[in-house]
């Protein structure tokens, strides 16, 4: 099904999982990929699934003594229900908080559609696609991942991942062109059938931006009117 463009001033709506208690901190630092122990300002991180499929990206903040794990509105529940399932005798409480107060004090990380386009940076519709950390590219893998804390849930593979070379079948790409039509046939016209195509498309400046999946083989580089760029480097349309 082809993704239908959004504005680019279209807002997001965000929601954070409180996690409080004496045990709040130890406990995320066995589910989040990132060291967040001694925490002093907003971090960002991944929730793996035990397989190391990124459940969600999420910014880890402190807030009166409680840890607040913001992330996308519509990625809290299965979020929520991903940490849930491995508290194990722990001695703090999940919440999910929809408040608008309270989400909106936390400033998620973007504003607007438009703004994570621009950043290149993975929401609910890319992580729908199935991908690893090292398929949303080195810098957000940098922003999100610590090789050196203790052990996470899905580190093993991870680290195996990143040992060999990081090299996946799908990752994460930005392109530009006239329309969703035209890039979803240049994403979805090299590699084997998979998670591949447009996830996210906005209008700006008369032009179509989007991120999406493409298979390892596809290079970036120009298609004719479409313009495919790796996720590190991609410039913006707006820039």
């Amino acid at each position: 099904m082809i993704v239908a463009p959004e504005p680019s001033t279209a807002r997001l709506a965000w929601s954070a999982v409180v996690v409080s208690g004496p045990e709040a901190e130890s406990f995320l630092s066995g589910q989040l990929t990132q060291d967040v122990v001694g925490l002093d300002e907003p971090r960002w991180s991944l929730v793996l699934q035990p397989d190391s499929l990124v459940v969600a990206p999420v910014q880890v903040t402190r807030r009166d003594g409680e840890l607040a794990v913001v992330l996308e509105r519509g990625l809290a529940e299965v979020t929520l229900a991903r940490l849930t399932r491995f508290k194990l005798r722990v001695a703090c409480a999940l919440e999910l908080v929809d408040s608008l107060e309270l989400v909106d004090s936390l400033e998620g990380p973007f504003a607007t559609l438009g703004e994570r386009v621009a950043a290149r940076w993975p929401g609910a519709p890319e992580v729908a696609r199935g991908l690893t950390p090292h398929g949303l590219g080195r810098r957000v893998l940098e922003a999100t991942v610590s090789f050196t804390k203790g052990c996470y849930t899905g580190q093993e593979l991870v680290g195996r991942l990143d040992a060999r070379g990081a090299r996946v079948p799908w990752r994460l790409v930005a392109a530009c062109g006239p329309s969703v039509e035209a890039i979803e046939a240049v994403l979805t016209g090299r590699g084997p059938e998979g998670p591949r195509g447009v996830t996210t498309a906005i209008e700006r400046a008369g032009a179509i931006e989007v991120l999406g999946v493409a298979h390892r083989t596809l290079a970036a580089g120009h298609y004719g009117e479409v313009s495919l760029y790796e996720v590190d480097e991609a410039p913006s349309a707006a820039e």
